[in-house]
Order: C-alpha cells, then structure tokens, then sequence
C-alpha cells in the first residue's frame, strides 16, 4: 500500500466528529451533559505536551548524556508541577476530588499486588482491572 491508498484509509476510517466541525460541535455540546468539555480537553492537552517534556528530559539524561545537575532537577520538578496542575484540572473537569482518584489507585494496586509487585500479577489480571 502507498501513502496515498493510506491516506484515503485513513480518511475512510476516522469519524465524522474527527473530520468535519458540526459533528464534531454537536458531540461537544452533548458531552458536555456529563461534565466540562473545554477543561477536560484542557488537562488532556497539557497531560500529554507536560508528560511529553517531562520525558523528554528523561530521555536527554538516560539515553543522550545530559549531566545530572541541580537545574536539571529543577526543571523536571517544574514539569511535574505542570502535570500536576493539568491532572488537577482534569479531575475538576470531571466534578472529581483528585484526592479520590489517588484511594481508586491506590485500591486498584493493592488489589492487583496484595504482596507487593510481581511480574506474575503486572502480567495476569483479573478480569476489569485496567
């Protein structure tokens, strides 16, 4: 396959929301019934571009010799910060206390490592645990 029989898959496989803007408002405008659209896409955003650039910066300083210094710290403590601040967004997009997201969490990972972690069990999950 080409990049031009690609590309025409691509299109043939996407949704109308992801191709043309009144589909795409009206799913909007239909989610936002169930919570804050502009603040979800908001922390979804910036989780990612954050979350990029704290990886990057990971990535400098495992793969490419970046030296370990007291700014490079620093920068990866902004960043998290930032990440912090989007997931925050995020869960108050979703009427959530973020502190109940971190017991959901914590709950999930006692459950799926009773005994601490084990490959076994990060390998073999229930069924529903995602």
């Amino acid at each position: 396959m080409n990049i031009d029989e690609y590309a025409r898959f691509v299109v043939s496989t996407a949704s109308e929301e992801s191709q043309k803007i009144e589909p795409y408002v009206r799913r909007l405008l239909q989610l936002e019934e169930h919570f804050n659209v502009a603040m979800l896409h908001t922390g979804s955003a910036g989780l990612a571009s954050e979350g990029g650039e704290f990886a990057e910066i990971v990535k400098k300083i495992t793969f490419q010799g970046k030296p370990v210094t007291p700014e490079t710290i620093t920068h990866m403590k902004k960043e998290l910060g930032d990440i912090g601040w989007y997931w925050v967004l995020a869960c108050q997009s979703l009427g959530i206390n973020p502190s109940e997201i971190i017991e959901m969490n914590r709950d999930k990972l006692e459950h799926r490592y009773p005994n601490g972690f084990s490959v076994h069990n990060s390998e073999n999950r229930a069924e529903g645990d995602i």
